[in-house]
């Protein structure tokens, strides 16, 4: 018997195109003796057309909920809706067809592509593997998104290995253009390119985005990235959102400590006269996802964490318009080392 569909209320999901909650990741580790806890109860709205961005160290479980996104992971616990409606209580073929909406590019374009498949034919094997349109209907998309891509047709009869790095993610960004997604998980898509390319790339995304209407969510550990392209971020920390809000407000004043140590440590394009040189070192490794802290999971490493910060979980709050924290002392006076 196929499941019934959830839905959310039509007026909630207008500019909502992914509606993540209490979403939960876990892991067994190879001796099955233990659980790894990558996402731990993250609920989170992406809404339509806009860029959302995910920051955090290595570790943090950003790329676990990238891949769930897309369902290449099966949540632990929680939903995640797609204009309202649950994929897996979709049947079979209703979920492979909803997929193609919902794509993932990922770090290493050499990984993504095919050696012994010519560029042509690597962009067009999702078009194939859907079955989409007539062979010939077919050919003449897969031209088209390498051409939206800024690729020339004739790179379409090259091998991988006759690309340069920024080429090669281009190829892998018309794949996924191929299938017309409304939603496009970006996995630290420009973190092996070159500096001196980075700028085109991004510069691609934007422009897709302008002209097709795409939603982005953009995973990433660089902040100039995300100050770049992004309208909301969410910052995470051990498999958990410690805040969440307009990427200029979360930039210029950061509410919660983690933020602020990571704030502080990206360099800034300005005369020694005008920098603040303030720099918040944070002590110790991250924690184990396999036993995480009690609270906070950041006190560890916090210099404000007190005895309330072990005992009990911060709650999520909105301390501004559309600006999260889940810190116990982020509103109080003087918390704040800016």
């Amino acid at each position: 018997m196929i499941a019934q569909a959830t839905r959310i209320p039509q007026d909630a999901r207008d500019n909502t195109i992914v509606s993540v909650r209490d979403l939960e990741v876990q892991f067994q580790t190879t001796d099955r003796r233990a659980t790894v806890k990558a996402v731990d109860g993250v609920s989170f709205d992406v809404r339509r057309g806009e860029t959302f961005g995910i920051i955090g160290e290595s570790g943090s479980g950003k790329t676990t909920i990238g891949r769930a996104l897309v369902f290449l992971l099966k949540p632990s616990a929680g939903a995640i809706l797609h204009d309202g409606v649950d994929p897996l209580a979709l049947p079979r073929k209703g979920f492979q067809s909803h997929r193609r909406d919902y794509q993932i590019i990922f770090q290493d374009p050499n990984a993504a592509l095919n050696p012994r498949m010519t560029i042509l034919a690597s962009v067009l094997e999702p078009l194939e593997l859907a079955r989409a349109g007539t062979r010939s209907e077919r050919l003449a998309r897969a031209r088209e998104a390498m051409d939206r891509v800024g690729l020339p047709q004739e790179a379409g009869e090259r091998y991988p290995h006759q690309l340069s790095g920024g080429q090669k993610q281009r190829v892998v960004i018309a794949r996924a253009l191929t299938l017309r997604p409304k939603l496009i998980v970006c996995d630290e898509v420009v973190a092996a390119l070159d500096m001196s390319i980075r700028g085109d790339v991004l510069n691609l995304f934007a422009e897709l985005q302008r002209d097709l209407g795409l939603t982005y969510v953009f995973i990433t550990h660089d902040l100039a990235v995300v100050s770049h392209i992004s309208e909301r971020v969410a910052v995470m920390y051990l498999g958990r959102f410690v805040e969440l809000g307009p990427t200029e407000k979360v930039s210029e004043r950061p509410l919660h400590p983690y933020t602020q140590a990571l704030m502080s440590a990206e360099p800034r394009p300005l005369p020694s006269s005008m920098r603040d040189d303030h720099r918040i070192v944070l002590q110790g490794e991250i924690p184990s996802p396999i036993d995480p802290p009690s609270g906070c999971r950041f006190r560890t490493r916090c210099q404000y964490a007190q005895a309330v910060c072990a005992a009990r979980t911060p709650d999520w709050r909105e301390l501004m318009p559309d600006h999260w924290v889940a810190c116990h002392f982020a509103d109080r006076p003087n918390f704040s080392p800016n």
